[in-house]
């Protein structure tokens, strides 16, 4: 790579760049699609108001296409990412500095594994973060991070002196299952009759349907964004997807969008999104408006299985946190984020923080998975 090849510079959005020039640094993830991003700019999701601010990096040849790109946001809070820092920035703010903004390199409201990097070509990584770095350095911003790293790029990040941090997910892995049936071979005793219970009570009286491509309409958007309403409300949190994202989502994406609806008669009480990618299903939202028992089971982690075997997808990805999907079959995973912390001092407190946490991480995915619902042996 010799110099002036190529030029780094910060786009002021993901939808002012080619669709088609983006898409093809992506991996084919859902959520570093170009339709994605663009729906959750357009659709007001992210921008002004939100403490969202698009500032993706791009990497572009001389003749101006893109080599490579940073998914890159100005952020200013900690809100919607999943990778809790709020402890980081009460400290740096007690000792007289400025935490916000920062630079944050994420798909928006999605703890969902993917690359951050994106480039035609790994040597193209370090130019990418060293702009990171140049952006925080510029502008006086306290870090950047980097959220839900497919493991494969770790070493990069690491390379360039960023900061590792692991937390727990909880994923369902597919070992060759022809059928659920044949997933729950796979568990004790037990947990097959306990799961078979649950999905007996879930289905009584309630029609599921699985709706993706043209199956989906506005009428199903408009009940999804009630369902997503009342599981706002419930967390005592403000939901970051407008209603007119869901409609951009499916105008742009309905291909690679699978809504798991549950039905009482004709009235849908309960809904599940999910999101398809080329080797795993990732379940992003669930609400309803029924108290049924076990019907969020379900709908986001149950029927999820039966999607992924029927597509013959690697995995489910079932979000944040839930240590009650252990018992379902869903099994503890790392997963990681990468910091740049630009002053010296606060970067060596924090690299402190993060070594005696992976050792705590590391002694929590041990216990987890001695607890798993499979037959030992």
């Amino acid at each position: 790579m010799s110099e002036g090849e190529y030029t780094c510079r910060a786009a002021s959005s993901v939808g002012a760049l080619p669709a088609d020039q983006w898409d093809a640094l992506t991996a084919g993830n859902p959520f570093l699609s170009h339709a994605f991003l663009s729906a959750l700019e357009e659709s007001g999701s992210v921008g002004p108001g939100t403490g969202w601010h698009p500032a993706p990096l791009v990497l572009e040849r001389a003749d101006g296409t893109l080599a490579g790109a940073l998914p890159a946001y100005l952020k200013d809070h900690s809100q919607g990412e999943y990778v809790f820092d709020h402890a980081w920035a009460d400290a740096w703010h007690r000792a007289g500095g400025n935490y916000y903004p920062k630079l944050q390199i994420a798909a928006p409201f999605t703890p969902a594994t993917g690359p951050r990097i994106l480039a035609a070509s790994p040597d193209l990584a370090r130019p990418l973060l060293r702009a990171a770095e140049a952006v925080c350095q510029q502008n006086d911003l306290s870090s950047a991070h980097a959220t839900f790293i497919v493991p494969e790029q770790l070493p990069l990040f690491e390379a360039a002196g960023w900061l590792l941090r692991s937390d727990i997910q909880f994923h369902w892995e597919n070992r060759g299952y022809a059928s659920f049936d044949d997933f729950l071979g796979a568990l004790s005793s037990r947990k097959r009759k306990d799961i078979r219970k649950e999905r007996a009570a879930a289905q009584d009286g309630v029609e599921i349907r699985h709706l993706t491509g043209s199956d989906l309409t506005e009428e199903h958007w408009d009940a999804f964004w009630v369902f997503y309403q009342h599981t706002g409300a419930r967390k005592w949190g403000r939901p970051y997807l407008t209603r007119a994202a869901f409609s951009l989502i499916g105008q742009w994406m309905a291909d690679r969008v699978l809504l798991v609806m549950a039905y009482l008669g004709d009235r849908p009480i309960a809904g599940a999104l999910n999101f398809i990618g080329p080797d795993a299903l990732y379940g992003r939202y669930w609400g309803a408006v029924v108290d049924k028992p076990f019907l969020h089971f379900e709908l986001c982690y149950y029927q999820a299985i039966d999607a992924a075997i029927a597509r013959g997808l690697a995995r489910v990805e079932a979000g944040a946190q839930g240590g009650h999907k252990l018992a379902r079959g869903y099994e503890p995973v790392q997963t990681w984020s990468a910091h740049y912390i630009a002053h010296p001092g606060f970067r060596s407190a924090v690299a402190d923080f993060l070594e005696r946490e992976r050792a705590g991480i590391a002694q929590d995915q041990l216990y987890l998975g001695e607890r798993t619902p499979f037959r030992k042996g």
